[in-house]
């Protein structure tokens, strides 16, 4: 997914971060906000932050890493986690490390199938730690992890980017993102996620 900076920029962007507590969340959205706003400590429950950023207010929802909480914990935070964005958020950033393998066990932890199948026209895989991949290019990379990762990035209509959390250098990466959000929300009309849940069988 490439950035188009012909999209409009948005007055206001709200964002909700899913990922595991080693994912690099806390990083990616204190980078996100330019300034440390996000306790890179083990935080067992949504964590909201708003600041302007590029000439938008951007809201920032970090929920609960997944090792810290149960399952039915886990779903009840991100329920909260996208009703604490009325409307309902532009967004949901599913953070990834990418020095990490990503396996079935990790998709499967995402949870995502506890949100109505509208949640992938909203998802943006986020790659973090960009800097570790060294000279793989981020496609070489999603080829190489296998078929658990390749899903995920299908499923979101290879919607992804990557964010180096070690150097932040110029925020070029951080401004990306949020035309890359621009470009999707325009892609869905304007639309936000729903605060719907999934009642029936996960999504395979």
């Amino acid at each position: 997914m490439k950035s188009k900076s012909n999209f409009p920029h948005l007055s206001e962007l709200r964002i909700v971060l899913l990922g595991s507590r080693l994912s690099g969340k806390c990083s990616a959205g204190n980078a996100i906000l330019g300034r440390d706003e996000f306790d890179l400590g083990r935080a067992a429950q949504c964590v909201k932050r708003r600041k302007e950023v590029a000439g938008r207010q951007v809201t920032v929802v970090d929920t609960p890493g997944h090792c810290e909480s149960t399952p039915e914990l886990v779903k009840q935070e991100i329920v909260l986690s996208v009703s604490q964005c009325p409307p309902g958020p532009h967004t949901l950033l599913l953070v990834i490390r990418g020095d990490d393998s990503f396996t079935e066990e990790h998709r499967e932890a995402e949870h995502l199938e506890l949100l109505s199948e509208t949640v992938w026209s909203h998802t943006i895989v986020l790659f973090t730690y960009g800097g570790c991949l060294g000279n793989t290019a981020i496609q070489q990379h999603i080829e190489s992890e296998g078929k658990a990762l390749q899903w995920l990035v299908e499923k979101c209509g290879s919607k992804y980017h990557v964010l180096n959390n070690v150097n932040e250098g110029d925020g070029s990466e951080v401004t990306e993102l949020l035309e890359k959000i621009e470009e999707m929300v325009a892609g869905n009309s304007g639309d936000v996620f729903p605060d719907q849940i999934k009642q029936s069988a996960p999504i395979r």
